[in-house]
């Protein structure tokens, strides 16, 4: 039999105190009330927790959309199944600042957890047919975090659940954790959770959890414009929807409360606490300059959907702040948005070495941040874009923004663009699946002209190196028609129906 931990590990009692108030489960008590309806990834953890292929699920995804309440529904439900109580341990990694202290924080709560709470090792409760799981929220907050939950795992049967809003953190953490891990990344709300919790009625996805494979097939996207033709109706009011708020949770589960109230909480909680809280501190403690941080989210959000040099970025910085800032610091700032999801950069396709390396496309994890800390509302809907014609070109540049939000948070997938050059018209995504290519195009404009704005597509198709058998253009409307058989016209709503 394991022998329990030393029962000297001790905690303050402070942070014992946190715990307990942040696991009321243990006392058999209520957690928080909980939004009625659910994010569509609660089913997925729920689904890679019960296949148990690898112990540690991990959930990626920006700040505020929800990955906190998916770990709280998934204990509600792990509760009502009859799992006692005590086999559920949940730690808040940037709440609770006190663990910081600790050389191996979560190797030491483990322990505690095992002597003062469970009563029994995890092993024990595991060969009694009562696995234990673990719940780490904004695990990246913790240094080292990856190599401890490793030894744990090695040496402890149990189920570990990890959220993390850092790509950087949470992606080399996935890196040390080689067979240890199963992934999932979210992104704000799709349109059919819009559809959902607005109470409009059930808006059906075309991709399901193992279809990957079928995005390198051109009749699933045929099957996919007819699923937006069918659910016309629906998908249109949802992506009116999107297009006015864009897809952060609390700006449409509170849709009476006007938009400049959902501004300033977006700003709020999503932006500055990024920028001054999870960006403040760098390597070894130096401090960041959030003022620089925020501009070059500014203009992040005036770039959206384009491909600025680090050269014309640190120019516009210099012009609004003043100073010598080189182009190395601003692509090392870029870097940092990055890594905490605001912001997605796209690489550029080297798919020939004799290629000229292209900058990166700046995709915004939402066009709502945009809206909110530009105080600047661009929208994407047909009708409204019908009545702000001098907005149209800003709106296909958010388009693409918003396709390649999308496209990232669908898992196996690489993605990359091709920019314009000699002889080569540029191809604004490339979908990788494997062997195989999928180019696409954003047009999102009224009149499609179907050989110039397909120009970029069939280069693309007709250079046998690529391995990419058709293309899709995105548009705006379901009415556009090409005689092209390899090309397939979809709009951009009903793009945003696949997951």
């Amino acid at each position: 039999m394991d022998e329990l931990p030393d029962s000297s590990v001790k905690l303050s009692a402070e942070l014992v105190r946190n715990l307990r108030r942040d696991n009321p489960w243990w006392e058999g008590k209520p957690s928080i009330v909980l939004p009625k309806t659910r994010r569509t990834f609660v089913e997925t953890i729920h689904k890679k927790l019960r296949q148990n292929l690898a112990p540690i699920v991990t959930v990626r995804g920006p700040r505020q959309v929800g990955k906190s309440t998916a770990q709280l529904q998934i204990i509600e439900d792990l509760l009502k199944s009859g799992i006692s109580g005590k086999r559920i341990f949940r730690v808040q990694c940037d709440e609770i600042p006190s663990m910081r202290k600790y050389q191996e924080p979560i190797l030491r709560l483990t322990e505690w957890y095992e002597t003062s709470v469970l009563g029994r090792t995890l092993n024990e409760s595991a060969h009694l047919g009562e696995p234990v799981y673990l719940f780490w929220d904004e695990v990246q907050n913790l240094k080292d975090w990856a190599p401890q939950l490793k030894h744990l795992v090695d040496g402890s049967t149990c189920r570990v659940l990890v959220t993390g809003s850092s790509a950087l953190r949470i992606e080399l953490g996935r890196d040390s954790l080689a067979g240890r891990i199963t992934s999932l990344d979210v992104g704000p709300l799709g349109l059919s959770e819009i559809a959902a919790v607005n109470l409009l009625g059930d808006l059906p996805v075309a991709l399901q959890d193992n279809g990957l494979h079928r995005l390198a097939d051109q009749a699933f996207w045929h099957e996919l414009v007819q699923l937006g033709r069918d659910n016309s109706e629906l998908r249109d009011i949802a992506f009116s929807m999107f297009s006015l708020r864009g897809g952060y949770p609390v700006a449409q589960t509170s849709p009476d409360v006007p938009w400049a109230e959902i501004a300033d909480q977006l700003n709020e909680t999503v932006i500055r606490r990024v920028i001054q809280h999870d960006l403040r501190v760098g390597e070894r403690g130096r401090k960041r300059d959030a003022a620089l941080l925020e501009e070059l989210f500014r203009l992040s959000c005036r770039y959206a959907g384009q491909c600025p040099s680090p050269s014309f970025l640190a120019k516009e910085v210099q012009q609004s702040l003043g100073g010598n800032i080189g182009t190395q610091r601003v692509q090392h700032y870029l870097r940092f948005l990055n890594d905490t999801l605001l912001l997605r950069l796209v690489p550029s396709a080297e798919i020939r070495l004799k290629r000229t390396k292209g900058w990166p496309k700046i995709c915004l994890a939402d066009h709502g941040l945009r809206a909110s800390w530009l105080q600047e509302i661009v929208p994407l809907d047909p009708l409204e874009l019908a009545n702000n014609p001098h907005l149209s070109d800003l709106a296909g540049h958010i388009a693409e923004s918003v396709a390649g939000s999308f496209l990232l948070t669908i898992q196996g997938m690489d993605l990359s663009h091709c920019p314009e050059r000699s002889h080569e018209p540029e191809v604004d995504f490339v979908m990788t699946l494997g062997t195989k290519r999928v180019p696409l195009e954003i047009k999102c404009r009224r009149r499609i002209d179907p050989q110039r704005d397909t120009e970029g597509l069939r280069a693309f198709i007709e250079k046998s190196v690529n391995n990419a058998p058709f293309g899709i253009l995105v548009t705006q409307t379901d009415d556009v028609t090409l005689a092209d058989p390899r090309i397939v016209a979809i709009p951009l709503s009903t793009l945003l129906m696949m997951k």
